[in-house]
């Protein structure tokens, strides 16, 4: 009987590695403590008409892979139909063999669409729309259910300062009783000075928001904090920055005040002077996060919307970002000191998108562990372009010979689809594998329990003990 390509072993090579993942991974619930989830459909409990506006829609990873099969934009983020996004998707899923989407593409179908004996191609894609759609239909498969379904515990949107919150507020009240559904706070915004337009657009924004008139440096400060105090009353307990690199130069607050003052003429900054204001504001918001108990992410290395004639036909975040050689290690040391220094320094997950960083984060967290809180300092799960096997492996492996494995806060989803959780399960099987391998090579003990309880640590337990969620 031939094998269904996604099956009950998929990924995992020996009896070990299944015995792990069946045990002591696949049982257990998922915290996604960052994501791009829409806390509206959330909230409102979409229902989604078929599978390109669930699947589809957003997804710049599979934009990208279409566009380099040779797929026209209207069938990405143009007029076209849902049918014919989906069709054209389907005839690009055959031709992304060895790239994650692949891999990606059916456990999604799997789970939760129980799809596992048909593959993704022009010739099935009609009757897997249907059947796909006609699940989409039911109360089954709402936007609570299938989080549900899929056993998330916890979901972290991405959400600004500015925000009101409300449908947080709302999923609050009439959520599906067993997800929780939390903001985390990305205040990039407030220091994004380059256009000196847009920043002072969005202080005013901030100030309604606040209620706090925004007239110098300290008046900011204490706007955001505002905010900062109106979130972490709705439960949030993470903040997240998604910046080239640590901004860490030398300053001194009658530099910054100065700075401001220039920002709030509407004049534009010099270099030298954006670099300054967003080292003041990165250090501002981590002695912030730690002074509340919150975890701040650093998310480092992505060299955004590269394609200007993309970006002012389609916007951000629609599949023109690359990975960026910025400088890291200097700048990270500087911060990171600079608020242990000053007893500012809280828990801190470290994201590099740049492979060639893997071993310097892995090392540079070591730095400034503190012997109180069990892996104060993290680094980050395999993030965007690396969150593939060879990025998973590649960090695991950098993360157990140069720090220590055990203590590690697992997988996250980093995505703006309800059916991304199947990245978990991939994650998990990863993991499965390479201590299951390490056990049938003998190097490490054949012990199952121990083993076991350190997978069941890194898929759920030290998450949920490092949030607090």
């Amino acid at each position: 009987m031939k094998k269904c390509f996604i099956h009950e072993d998929f990924m995992l090579d020996n009896k070990t590695a299944s015995n792990l993942y069946h045990t002591y991974a696949e049982p257990l619930p998922i915290v996604d403590y960052h994501c791009h989830i829409s806390p509206k459909e959330v909230a409102q409990n979409r229902q989604f008409e078929n599978m390109t506006q669930i699947w589809l829609t957003a997804d710049h990873y599979k934009w990208r892979a279409m566009r380099t099969c040779g797929v026209d934009e209207k069938f990405i983020t143009g007029n076209a139909s849902d049918w014919e996004k989906f069709e054209m998707w389907a005839r690009t899923v055959p031709k992304t063999i060895r790239n994650p989407l692949f891999h990606w593409t059916h456990l999604e179908l799997n789970r939760p669409f129980g799809i596992s004996d048909t593959l993704l191609n022009e010739k099935t894609a009609k009757t897997i729309w249907e059947k796909c759609n006609a699940k989409l239909a039911t109360k089954g498969f709402t936007a609570q259910s299938i989080v549900k379904k899929m056993h998330v515990a916890v979901i972290c949107t991405t959400d600004d300062p500015i925000d009101s919150l409300a449908y947080h507020e709302e999923y609050a009240k009439n959520g599906n009783g067993f997800t929780k559904m939390l903001p985390a706070f990305r205040p990039d915004k407030a220091m994004a000075v380059e256009n000196v337009d847009d920043f002072l657009s969005y202080i005013q924004k901030l100030e309604t928001a606040s209620g706090v008139e925004i007239k110098d440096f300290e008046s900011l400060i204490s706007a955001i904090r505002t905010r900062q105090d109106y979130f972490h009353s709705r439960g949030c307990r993470v903040s997240d920055h998604g910046i080239e690199t640590t901004y860490a130069e030398d300053y001194t607050e009658s530099e910054i005040k100065s700075i401001f003052k220039k920002l709030r003429k509407g004049k534009n900054l010099l270099r030298s002077e954006v670099l300054k204001f967003k080292s003041a504001m990165l250090y501002e918001f981590g002695a912030m996060d730690c002074e509340r108990g919150w975890i701040q992410q650093l998310h480092l290395g992505a060299l955004r919307n590269n394609n200007s004639r993309m970006m002012q036909t389609i916007g951000p975040d629609t599949g023109f970002d690359s990975i960026g050689d910025f400088e890291i290690a200097r700048t990270l040391s500087k911060f990171l000191d600079k608020l242990d220094n000053g007893n500012k320094l809280g828990k801190t997950i470290i994201y590099n998108l740049n492979p060639r960083d893997n071993e310097l984060i892995a090392t540079m967290i070591g730095n400034f562990q503190n012997g109180k809180v069990p892996g104060k300092l993290q680094y980050g799960s395999a993030w965007w372009f690396l969150d593939q096997l060879d990025g998973m492996r590649k960090q695991i492996e950098a993360l157990s010979t140069l720090g220590v494995l055990s203590q590690f806060v697992g997988m996250l989803t980093d995505s703006r689809s309800f059916l991304s959780y199947p990245r978990h399960e991939y994650f998990r099987r990863m993991l499965c594998n390479i201590l299951g391998s390490d056990i049938e090579r003998g190097l490490i003990p054949k012990d199952l329990k121990l083993v076991g309880a350190l997978v069941e640590d890194i898929s759920y337990n030290n998450a949920k003990k490092y949030f607090g969620f």
